[in-house]
């Protein structure tokens, strides 16, 4: 037999092999909801668009219903569309649906750990610290709006100080909200100039709009082999690496000045609880958890509630008439004299909604950041095996038309019932919903509100390019949306 036949039998060997592998698991994986035939190691990535996930995933969601199975690679991800499904699952459904899913492009860094990432007791243990903790410092209560009612004065003398030049806005609205999640997680704010400050922002900018990118998608995909590889991932790790190492120097600061009986912080409130379990071999507060929960927190309360901002001010400048009906509910309601306070919400319908509907039409995170199954578990007559990857892809929500008139476009009226009264909606989870619904919820809605109205108090908006010009696209689509950037200049009322 020559050389040519001899390759030509191993390579069908090898063919015949992998086919037993890709059968034998496939056996192990139930009975999943149905889905694009997948191929042995490649998985769905033929049948994938071009353009990404999210297109793909609503192409599939067309021929195989709310409920179907798409094999990133070699593993097989079930995707959640439309409310019912989204509900059921998260929400009736909620513990066996808990688990969390790895987000590839920033695994090698959490690996598991963390109060985001982390799964099991120790998710439950740090989940329960941190919500208490939040709520300590501030969460829900009248000191943390002191905080961010501080934090938007502080922007709006930035903002004055700008002298009606285009800007964009990109670094300001993160800081705004880092320093908020700062004070409660470092006990300080930092200045907008602050060289190392706007660092870790821009590190952390940079890594979610890499998640989001073409490349983040394709690394979730094939992340087991292209990790190996150069690439954008390299820099995602990088980033947070750094940021670790400032967040690590500064839990040796608050080592040194902790005060048993002051605490000030998240971190000196987490130090006493590591002491007080020094003895305890299982316990879940060790160093590695106090720094990613650190990280999880900064990183989630810092580019989530920026960049619906950023959004929302795109948005303002695309439809000015909307802008200018929120700034005349502004003078009826709260008037020039004073800060907005929180319990104007309710006076101010319009706002509200229009605030609800920046967060539904930028559908921040639309397949949220991915779950899994805790345990075997049936699902609308199919079977998922324990420790099976779910995406509930929010985006199906959000604009799903039975809930919201006219789902692809932006109007406040989706919150607003014919007397102009806020309405609630059953659809709106930008948070997600059930028991990894976000931690921060709350402290991004009191901002959210808190921001907006100061800066429309204060300042009208314009643009060098006209209404009719301006393209909402996201720059990136993928883990998260990130908006295209822009500039615009802020003129005080």
């Amino acid at each position: 037999m020559d050389s040519g036949w001899l390759l030509l039998l191993l390579a069908a060997l090898l063919g015949l092999l992998l086919l037993l592998a890709w059968d034998r698991a496939a056996s192990r994986r139930g009975h999943l909801p149905p889905g694009p035939r997948p191929l042995p190691l490649l998985g769905n990535l033929l049948q994938l668009d071009h353009h990404g996930l999210l297109k793909s995933f609503l192409a599939f969601r067309d021929k195989y219903g709310d409920v179907f199975t798409v094999y990133l690679g070699s593993r097989p991800v079930v995707v959640l569309c439309g409310p019912e499904a989204v509900k059921e699952a998260l929400v009736e459904k909620a513990e066996e649906f808990s688990g969390r899913g790895p987000v590839a492009i920033v695994h090698s860094v959490f690996q598991g750990h963390g109060v985001v990432f982390a799964n099991g007791d120790t998710w439950k243990t740090l989940r329960r610290f941190s919500l208490a903790t939040l709520r300590d410092f501030g969460m829900g209560k009248r000191s943390i709006e002191e905080r961010i009612q501080e934090e938007a004065q502080c922007l709006v003398e930035e903002l004055r100080s700008s002298q009606g030049s285009l800007l964009d806005p990109t670094f300001l609205y993160h800081s705004i909200t880092a320093n908020i999640i700062c004070s409660i997680v470092f006990g300080e704010r930092f200045s907008y100039h602050d060289d190392q400050f706007q660092m870790l922002l821009e590190k952390l900018n940079d890594t979610f709009a890499l998640a989001s990118s073409a490349w983040g998608q394709l690394f979730e995909l094939f992340s087991g082999f292209l990790k190996f590889i150069p690439g954008p991932h390299q820099r995602a790790h990088n980033n947070l690496t750094f940021i670790n190492a400032y967040i690590a120097a500064n839990v040796e600061k608050h080592k040194e000045s902790l005060d048993p009986n002051a605490p000030r912080d998240f971190i000196d409130v987490y130090l006493l609880r590591m002491e007080k379990e020094k003895g305890v071999a299982s316990t879940e507060f060790h160093y590695k958890n106090l720094i990613l929960t650190v990280l999880s927190l900064f990183f989630a309360g810092t580019e989530t509630t920026s960049t619906t901002l950023r959004y929302g001010y795109l948005l303002l400048l695309k439809y000015p008439w909307v802008a200018e009906k929120v700034q005349e509910e502004i003078d009826q309601v709260i008037g020039k004299d004073r800060p907005p306070e929180l319990k104007d919400r309710a006076k101010m319908p319009y706002t509200d909604a229009v605030i609800h509907e920046v967060q539904r039409f930028s559908d921040l995170l639309p397949l949220s950041v991915p779950h899994c199954v805790t345990q075997d578990t049936s699902f609308r007559g199919y079977f998922i095996p324990k420790g099976t990857e779910v995406f509930p892809f929010l985006s199906t929500v959000l604009h799903d038309p039975r809930y919201f008139k006219k789902p692809d476009a932006f109007d406040p009226n989706h919150f607003l019932d014919a007397q102009g009264s806020l309405k609630k909606n059953e659809a709106f989870i930008p948070f997600s919903s059930g028991k990894r619904v976000c931690l921060g919820e709350g402290i991004a809605r009191m901002e959210l509100f808190l921001f907006f109205t100061t800066i429309l108090q204060n300042f009208s908006l314009s643009s060098s390019s006209a209404p009719e010009d301006i393209d909402l696209t996201p720059r990136e689509s993928g883990l998260g949306n990130v908006p295209p950037i822009y500039q615009l200049r802020f003129l005080p009322r």
